[in-house]
């Protein structure tokens, strides 16, 4: 049987995939081989603050969303389907491009505002600055269980 590697995929896995295989690659079918490398975080820590550098490749900045909500910081981004579909003839010979969305989230503690997180989109990746903030220290906590009898 011949199989072409030429993209990277086998062009031919619409043809004989089944539904199982299908649902089990999912996130490749939305975003192709490299869906494992996508939304990838480096986080840097400095005196006064943590810096994430989140890779976006392919998004634009309006499809990309950041909220902090109860400490947690939650990233966003969705892409729609291309409404191109059809080449000069009007076959489609392979379709690459599909719609979805994906988000990841970080706990950066409740002391952290709104207001204090800076953010930046260039070049596909998102690159947030979030303030160092002092803990507050939990009053000592009576553990002990006391014992009947």
């Amino acid at each position: 049987m011949l199989m072409s590697g030429l993209f990277g995929e086998d062009l031919f896995d619409e043809f004989w995939g089944s539904p199982a295989r299908e649902l089990a690659n999912i996130d490749k079918q939305l975003y192709g081989k490299h869906a494992q490398s996508l939304m990838k975080t480096d986080v840097h820590e400095t005196e006064t603050d943590y810096e994430m550098d989140m890779d976006l490749p392919g998004f634009k900045k309006d499809q990309i969303n950041v909220k902090l909500d109860d400490g947690y910081l939650t990233i966003s981004a969705s892409k729609d389907q291309d409404t191109e579909k059809k080449d000069r003839k009007g076959r489609i010979i392979r379709q690459e491009r599909y719609a979805g969305s994906m988000q990841r989230s970080f706990y950066v503690g409740d002391q952290v505002k709104t207001e204090d997180v800076k953010a930046k989109f260039e070049d596909g990746v998102l690159r947030l600055c979030i303030p160092k903030k002092e803990l507050q220290a939990l009053p000592p906590a009576n553990n002990t269980i006391a014992i009947e009898g």
